[in-house]
């Protein structure tokens, strides 16, 4: 039951990562970014790559791992989403699937990731978790206490600063905000670079927890994350964290309960049948037009 307790914890703070960064860009710019999902990836092998190239500790790598996915957000709004946020609403989500498509090739190139999985066992420093019939390794403490940082950031950003209210302000009306002084492209570009830098996190975090990075390793957290953003509500932050842990609980509950006759990444496509079937405004927010 502790081992369950522990899974689900762990399993719905690495979604929460994933897909707030996913839900500040949609509520922003309306746009289902699914391109995060390459972003994640990139994260974790820049991670990797400073870990083993530079010899670097997981800290610093897990930082220039969210320096280069917030960098790498921004460049895609820049080079990407600013040419047609006007366009139809179906055209950025083709711009994104094409950049997700063309990154996910890109990492399986040779000079890259290659084709095969590479082992990334960097240990955190940080002391394994016991507490009477719960435990948590080293990689889930840091998780959990990461998730925990960054969410509290974000929650203060949005709640308590100026910026926060300039991207509370555009999410609501673009063109009322820029007409009442907010600075557009600053505050979409800062919106871009911490949600891609919270992607970079994931990615590392779930790199390390599993021991492996690879090209395609954004493939499914692309769809889980959809899954999280549908059901807490498009552009829904607390409704983003309250989906991860619901959806947490469900997969690893069903997995437990049944074992392997039910695929726990079949649970996510399940869950999001339901979701557009019974419950089309998610949890918090809108629907899915």
């Amino acid at each position: 039951m502790s081992l369950t307790v522990a899974n689900i914890l762990v399993t719905g703070c690495l979604y929460t990562l994933i897909a707030i960064g996913l839900t500040m860009v949609y509520g922003m710019l309306r746009v289902l970014h699914i391109v995060h999902a390459g972003v994640f990836a990139v994260g974790a092998m820049v991670g990797l790559l400073v870990f083993q190239a530079l010899g670097a500790g997981f800290w610093l790598s897990l930082l220039a791992a969210m320096l280069a996915s917030g960098v790498m957000g921004v460049a895609i709004y820049h080079l990407g989403y600013r040419w047609v946020l006007d366009a139809p609403r179906g055209t950025p989500l083709i711009v994104s699937i094409g950049l997700f498509i063309a990154v996910q090739s890109l990492l399986e190139r040779p000079f890259l990731l290659g084709p095969d999985a590479s082992s990334f066992d960097a240990p955190t420093g940080l002391s394994a978790l016991e507490i009477g019939d719960f435990a948590m390794t080293s990689i889930q403490v840091t998780i959990v206490l990461s998730t925990a940082v960054v969410g509290l950031a974000v929650w203060y950003i949005l709640a308590r600063t100026r910026l926060g209210l300039g991207w509370r302000a555009l999410s609501e009306d673009m063109n009322m905000a820029r007409s009442l002084g907010v600075a557009a492209e600053r505050a979409i570009a800062v919106n871009m670079f911490v949600g891609s830098a919270m992607a970079g996190l994931a990615g590392v975090l779930i790199a390390v927890y599993e021991n492996a990075v690879y090209a395609h390793m954004g493939s499914v957290v692309a769809y889980k994350a959809f899954v999280v953003v549908v059901l807490g509500g498009l552009g829904s932050v607390p409704g983003a964290v309250a989906a991860a842990f619901v959806l947490a609980t469900v997969e690893i509950g069903i997995s437990t309960w049944l074992g392997s006759f039910f695929p726990r990444d079949a649970i996510g496509f399940a869950v999001l049948i339901l979701i557009l079937l019974f419950m089309p405004t998610g949890l918090m927010g809108k629907r899915l037009d």
